[in-house]
């Protein structure tokens, strides 16, 4: 038997029918008229190569190959019913599934912390699998499933990628503690400047939202070190008097002593969350979307909280 060249709604009437043993009783229960009951149970006769069900007073009696089938064609259906079910809504107590997203050293120092908390007692059987695809290959990973969620600068303009925006922030210039300029609040232009700097980004080259704030003034800043991992830079900072410009998220999550910027024009840096548009109506995709975006807002508040406490 080949089966994509038989019709799944074949087996419906056969269960229908031995379930019945009527035709025209089987045909209520599918919704079909008895004429069309008798021609799927025809085409399921020659499937087979069997009557599968012989006419007798006391109904359609169902013969040998019919009762052989009966238990994995009903077992057959009920996993395809459970599969429709499931599409429909989503236990996470009860999940078993694993999320691909997309993210920076930075959004998992952020977001994945306070995530793998949540889940470990809304849904265990839950795992992550975090890493940075390339920018111009976020679209087609996110349309072919291989990613289902991307955590990223608002860049995406493709209008098949829908995105909600879930953190923002501002930059700061971190220091050692004891660094020579650590005890001003705010640094002058040229103190900034005159700094050996530590850029982080995940692309060999190109120039982060600082270089080009400062290029619009006619300015450059010397870069000593590029690297693609805040955490690295951070040690790096610690035992030497490079400095490095970040969130101030990041400063503050990790006890770094910082200063604030004398870039003007520096624009806000949002963080903002990436789905597919095939994927907008699926309740895992959303109830996933729901907890970024639930534990991103309590994470403002809590923020917030702390600052009005200090």
């Amino acid at each position: 038997m080949i089966l994509n060249k038989v019709d799944l709604n074949l087996f419906v009437v056969f269960d229908a029918i031995y379930t019945e043993s009527n035709l025209t009783r089987a045909g209520q229960i599918v919704g079909i008229t008895q004429p069309a009951v008798s021609n799927a149970l025809a085409r399921l006769r020659e499937t087979f190569n069997d009557p599968l069900f012989v006419r007798t007073a006391q109904g359609m009696v169902p013969t040998p190959m019919a009762q052989n089938i009966i238990g994995p064609v009903r077992q057959a259906l009920g996993l395809l019913r459970v599969s429709v079910q499931d599409s429909r809504s989503f236990a996470p107590q009860e999940a078993s599934k694993t999320y691909r997203i997309s993210m920076t050293d930075l959004s998992e120092a952020v977001v994945l912390p306070r995530l793998m908390k949540r889940l470990s007692k809304q849904a265990p059987g839950i795992s992550i699998e975090s890493f940075m695809a390339k920018r111009r290959e976020t679209t087609k990973e996110l349309a072919a499933g291989r990613l289902d969620f991307a955590v990223d600068a608002p860049l995406n303009t493709d209008s098949q990628v829908r995105h909600v925006k879930l953190l923002e922030d501002r930059y700061v210039c971190v220091m050692r503690s004891d660094h020579p300029l650590a005890s001003k609040a705010k640094l002058s232009l040229d103190d900034y400047l005159s700094l050996s700097h530590i850029h982080i980004s995940s692309r060999r080259n190109g120039l982060g939202y600082i270089d080009l704030a400062l290029g619009k003034q006619g300015l450059q800043r010397r870069i000593a070190l590029r690297s693609q991992h805040y955490l690295m830079a951070s040690l790096v900072v610690k035992d030497s008097d490079m400095v490095m410009t970040v969130p101030e998220r990041y400063a503050r999550q990790h006890n770094l002593h910082f200063a604030e910027l004398p870039v003007k024009d520096l624009p806000a840096l949002e963080t903002h969350l990436y789905w597919h548009e095939s994927t907008d109506q699926d309740p895992a995709n959303r109830w996933m979307r729901e907890q970024l975006i639930d534990l991103c807002q309590r994470m403002l508040q809590d923020e917030q909280q702390a600052l009005e406490n200090t």
